[in-house]
């Protein structure tokens, strides 16, 4: 009785209210929709020459857009790899399969009201990197799946990706290791990470059961999940995966192996913080470690160790 009363009252005060909002009219302006022109890019391969036009093997290449009219830039490199958006229309990019390969570019110029202009170029790119021992303790040739080590102390880890701190804490969790199944209570430990040899392509799946993710607190928060916790997420989908050199301090200072691993279409491995670039700590045939910087605090590195065999507890 006490809700329908509730809603009663509600309902009899609304003629009021629409009254009272009935004497304000709010007008909104949006102002003119234009399509960007006159849409340029340019690139540049690093290391290119006369006689090594596809560039140095490094497989960086620099990019430069500009339009009339437009607001930010998209960026897609035509390698299964995320797309990049650019206020300013210059970008970065390591393209990353080894050997000369073509890739078709599309730089997207983005006007007011979401109208845009597009430009595809084909570029060849030249990569020497290759780390075929990583592939080969990944997926065992084939076919690999990779479960979290729950058995081990530090299994999740989290340390400052700050030059600031002294003794070497931007290369290792110095501020949290997970107890022993300390997640137990989530689903995190249902996660299954399954890495697939197909060819030269390597390709990453997460499979959890009860479709859900363990989502970091302040992504939780954001995205109106709540407290820190396994949530029901997108997870569903195999992914290509990209191997390339590794450049971070951490990666020196820490004698880490130097790899880096990408997984195309938001790709990540069972605890999401916005990322899908793994720094490979170390790699055996038994298990794997990485590091990850949070996206939205790049103050915050974490520390993940899985395991080729399953853990019991």
């Amino acid at each position: 009785m006490k809700i329908k009363f509730k809603h009663m009252a509600f309902l009899a005060i609304l003629p009021l209210l629409g009254g009272v909002s009935g004497c304000q009219t709010d007008e909104y302006e949006l102002g003119a929709l234009v399509a960007p022109t006159g849409l340029n890019v340019t690139h540049q391969i690093v290391g290119a020459t006369a006689d090594d036009p596809a560039g140095d093997g490094t497989g960086v290449v620099s990019f430069s857009a500009s339009a009339s009219e437009a607001i930010t830039f998209k960026f897609d490199f035509g390698d299964g790899r995320d797309f990049v958006m650019s206020a300013d229309g210059t970008v970065d990019h390591q393209f990353t399969k080894p050997g000369v390969n073509t890739y078709y570019v599309t730089v997207q110029a983005i006007g007011t009201g979401g109208l845009s202009s597009s430009k595809t170029m084909a570029i060849e790119v030249f990569s020497s990197f290759t780390d075929d021992e990583a592939v080969q303790f990944l997926t065992a040739g084939s076919e690999k799946t990779w479960y979290w080590a729950a058995d081990q102390v530090g299994h999740l880890g989290l340390g400052p990706n700050d030059m600031a701190y002294e003794g070497g804490e931007h290369t290792f969790a110095a501020w949290y290791r997970s107890a022993v199944w300390e997640k137990a209570e989530s689903t995190l430990y249902q996660c299954e990470f399954v890495f697939r040899l197909n060819g030269s392509e390597m390709t990453f799946e997460q499979v959890n059961p009860a479709g859900e993710a363990f989502v970091q607190g302040i992504y939780a928060a954001e995205l109106g999940l709540g407290d820190e916790g396994s949530h029901p997420f997108d997870i569903a989908g195999v992914k290509n995966v990209s191997l390339s050199p590794s450049s971070s301090i951490a990666t020196v200072d820490g004698g880490y192996r130097g790899t880096t691993m990408s997984f195309s279409n938001g790709g990540f491995m069972g605890f999401y913080a916005g990322t899908s670039t793994y720094e490979i700590i170390s790699v055996s045939e038994n298990q794997l470690t990485v590091r990850c910087v949070q996206a939205n605090n790049p103050l915050f590195a974490w520390y993940h160790t899985f395991s080729a065999v399953q853990p019991v507890q």
